[in-house]
């Protein structure tokens, strides 16, 4: 076997060759950095800060449902003594046409006696 020649002073060695352009580089898994610890675990006073916010936001959304009962229990204390005194008014005049009833049975019943009377 022949070997090849070696390199000499008047002939420079051949340069590597770069990967060819249209091959794709081959897949690397991607790098993640950890955080660091004291960013990861939020401290006690940033707990305090957020619960206490929470609780702030809370007791605002409880104050806004109690006012809304209470102007939905005025409405309806309203709206029923508006029902109440129309229903009143509709017994008020059914007792009055009773009593026109009444008279007008009566009338009728004093007009027909004659009627019914022996001669």
């Amino acid at each position: 076997a022949a070997e090849p020649p070696a390199p000499t002073a008047d002939r420079a060695p051949a340069p590597e060759r770069a990967p060819a352009p249209e091959r794709a580089p081959a897949w690397e898994p991607r790098v993640v950095a950890a955080e660091p610890p004291a960013q990861a675990a939020p401290s006690e006073a940033e707990d305090v800060a957020a619960l206490m916010a929470e609780n702030m936001m809370l007791k605002a959304r409880l104050r806004l449902e109690s006012e809304r009962q209470d102007e939905l229990q005025r409405l309806l204390a309203v709206e029923l003594r508006t029902l109440r005194d129309h229903v009143q008014a509709e017994v008020d005049r059914t007792e009055d046409l009773r009593a026109e009833r009444d008279l007008w049975m009566a009338r009728a019943e004093a007009l027909a006696q004659p009627l019914f009377q022996r001669r």
